[in-house]
């Protein structure tokens, strides 16, 4: 794949034997930007954990407070008593068998759902779809809940959930080019302490291993982990 010429100079842009800090991190992933859109800013953050071990498995969710700048598409799996608040909260799509039926034929044109525990029993069996995509609703996330419209609410008000990994990396967009570094700082932050309070007890050695923030198609830029440790 040929190179671009922005491309090309956002890679001399970035000193690659260099530990950035967050503050100066996030200003340089804005002015190296080599696309016309308005690019997700993403975390890839190593831990020194093994994904193999169940008590290891560092998953949840936070609460962005600046929001992801995307819009996510939000379905609601209910009974018909809690459809009208699903609605109202804001949710994309809201139903149950018709969207069940949708999804077992390869439909998943969402970001997120949304389930009440009442209906668990049914969703079951979307697990080999929904499972690889992260999209099955899990208590831990809080996408398994009887208030949907609360949680339609945190979900549209800029709520992400994580997950390590099979290699130990836990990937998330926290947020876009056009934010201002500002924003961007104090959003991984917020998704990098959130990381922190979830270091498992049986993890030894270092757990913050390495942290690189990139927007789409721009180079990785290192983080200096001991500082975000502190």
């Amino acid at each position: 794949m040929a190179i671009t010429k922005k491309r090309k100079v956002a890679v001399t842009r970035v000193d690659k034997n260099k530990l950035y800090s967050l503050k100066d991190a996030s200003t340089l992933v804005k002015e190296i930007n080599c696309t016309k859109f308005d690019s997700s800013v993403d975390l890839h953050i190593r831990l020194g954990v093994d994904p193999k071990k169940a008590d290891q498995q560092v998953r949840g969710t936070v609460s962005l407070p600046h929001g992801t700048g995307k819009t996510k598409r939000v379905l609601v799996l209910c009974t018909p008593d809690k459809e009208a608040a699903a609605k109202e909260a804001g949710a994309d799509f809201v139903g149950l068998d018709e969207f069940i039926t949708k999804i077992e034929g390869g439909w998943v044109d969402i970001d997120v759902i949304i389930a009440t525990p009442s209906v668990m029993p049914k969703i079951g069996k979307l697990g080999k779809v929904l499972g690889p995509r992260n999209l099955m609703p899990n208590p831990k996330t809080g996408t398994v809940t009887n208030d949907v419209a609360a949680a339609v609410n945190e979900v549209k008000g800029g709520k992400i959930a994580f997950k390590v990994d099979k290699a130990g990396i836990v990937h998330a967009s926290i947020g876009r080019v056009s934010f201002s570094s500002e924003k961007i700082a104090e959003n991984s932050a917020e998704l990098i302490n959130a990381i922190i309070k979830l270091k498992p007890s049986t993890a030894k050695g270092i757990y913050l291993k390495g942290v690189s923030m990139a927007s789409t198609m721009s180079p990785g830029i290192t983080l200096d982990t001991k500082s975000l440790m502190n």
